[in-house]
């Protein structure tokens, strides 16, 4: 595509940001080359490029060259996070040779949607496929009606939790975050030098999720802009109570994502870990001894009577806008995420508790699930209730990647003693408001 287009998309794209994130400019990238061209040349069947970091995706590649004779996908596994695949995917779109299909969590969708790397997929998107989705997780992918990747699964959070230590020390397993506190000055009491959770220093995402089940609106695109409220009065509320936990020693602080979160686990020091569905299958991989020993509950509620619950993970499939065949990069993800097949092969490489963004896949994923771990507990069926209380007001914000580092870097000063939690989130929206202007973006902060 010659410089001049590549620039007059990009600058309508950020317009249409501008403008509720309409993103309706990016529909120009569907006409011009090398993305709007589907012709292919009849001697073969058309080849797509697809990178991903998913375990299991190679299998699923084969399991569709076995049996698709019109499309052959090359597989190219890249690392994860933003130094990882994000980066290389990046830089290859500025180069003008982008995969034509990658897996993108949900918190980067926005942005890569803004830089014009994530083609409009509204008019690949199926009615069919519409259909089988679950709504909660498309919307996160679908912005003032336009969609810019497929939900291959979407995490509800749940709090995995020791059967076996509630029942020792006589402690009820919490339904809301009153009890929840109760809980943790009964475990700090009963059992010496343990706790109930762990407030991970390292976890943007974790704090994030708690904030979207409270109601927290951090980016909001109505009135034309893009709005950020990062401490907006239900995030304040979440980390008041956190930081309450925390200044009377009721939880752990400290990463929950490394080798000595793992060990902490497995000495039986955490009563239970606050999570997403998905982390139910790390349990099982990386506590094998523990078996029959964990369960899974919703995640406390701040209101029983309107349950109400944000995600932790998750990953989605884009078109690039790199890409010559998007009707038949369409064709391999709507297989990826819907067929029980691609699954199959998926859930052959190893233990996962995915929830699929196609609910009907269940059946799959609990034929592969060993629930004596669980102590033969269905931990689908609560995915699935669970599932279906994700909000719907939630939208990631354009730099989220960014943004949630610059979090973390604040909770881990929490961790040191030298911060808060609510200072992390403050100092998450100052750095993201030079980030959403530079992007051109009509962009102003919210009121507390």
């Amino acid at each position: 595509m010659p410089g001049s287009r590549t620039h007059t998309r990009t600058r309508s794209t950020r317009t249409a940001l501008t403008t509720a994130l309409a993103l309706a400019g990016l529909l120009l990238g569907t006409a011009c080359t090398p993305g709007g061209a589907t012709a292919e040349s009849a001697s073969g069947p058309v080849h797509l490029t697809f990178w991903s970091s998913l375990r299991g995706s190679q299998e699923v590649v084969d399991a569709f060259n076995r049996t698709h004779d019109d499309i052959h996908v090359d597989f190219e596994q890249v690392p994860s996070g933003q130094q990882g695949g994000y980066a290389k995917l990046s830089n290859a779109a500025r180069a003008g040779n982008a995969p034509d299909v990658a897996t993108i969590e949900y918190p980067q969708v926005p942005g890569f949607a803004i830089d014009g790397v994530a083609r409009d997929l509204t008019p690949y998107l199926s009615k069919r496929l519409r259909a089988k989705l679950l709504p909660q997780a498309l919307a996160l992918t679908t912005f003032e009606g336009r969609t810019f990747s497929v939900p291959q699964d979407v995490e509800p959070m749940v709090f995995l939790y020791r059967r076996d230590l509630f029942a020792k020390y006589g402690i009820e397993v919490p339904r809301t975050w009153a009890e929840f506190e109760d809980a943790a000055r009964a475990v700090k009491r009963k059992a010496k030098g343990k706790r109930i959770a762990t407030f991970p220093t390292d976890g943007g995402h974790h704090l994030a999720g708690f904030a979207w089940q409270a109601g927290a609106r951090w980016f909001d695109t109505r009135g034309g802009r893009w709005t950020v409220s990062m401490t907006d009065g239900p995030t304040r509320k979440v980390t008041a109570y956190w930081q309450r936990l925390i200044d009377e020693k009721l939880v752990f602080l400290n990463p929950v994502d490394t080798q000595a979160g793992t060990a902490q686990v497995g000495r039986s020091e955490v009563f239970g870990k606050l999570t997403g569905a998905w982390d139910a299958g790390g349990m099982m991989s990386s506590q094998p001894g523990q078996k029959g020993k964990w369960g899974v509950a919703p995640l406390p509620q701040w209101d029983r009577k309107h349950p109400r619950v944000g995600t932790h993970g998750g990953s989605t499939f884009a078109v690039t806008k790199d890409s010559a065949h998007p009707r038949e990069a369409m064709e391999f993800i709507e297989w990826q995420v819907s067929s029980p097949a691609a699954w199959r092969a998926r859930l052959s490489s190893g233990i996962s508790s995915q929830y699929p963004a196609v609910p009907a896949l269940l059946p799959v994923l609990r034929k592969a699930m060993d629930t004596r771990y669980f102590a033969g507990q269905d931990i689908y069926a609560l995915f699935d209730r669970e599932a279906r209380h994700i909000s719907r007001r939630w939208t990631w914000g354009p730099r989220m990647t960014a943004t949630l580092k610059t979090v973390q870097d604040g909770l881990a000063r929490a961790g040191d003693g030298e911060g808060t939690v609510l200072g992390a989130v403050e100092e998450g929206q100052r750095s993201t408001m030079p980030d959403l202007k530079s992007l051109g973006l009509d962009a102003r902060e919210g009121s507390r």
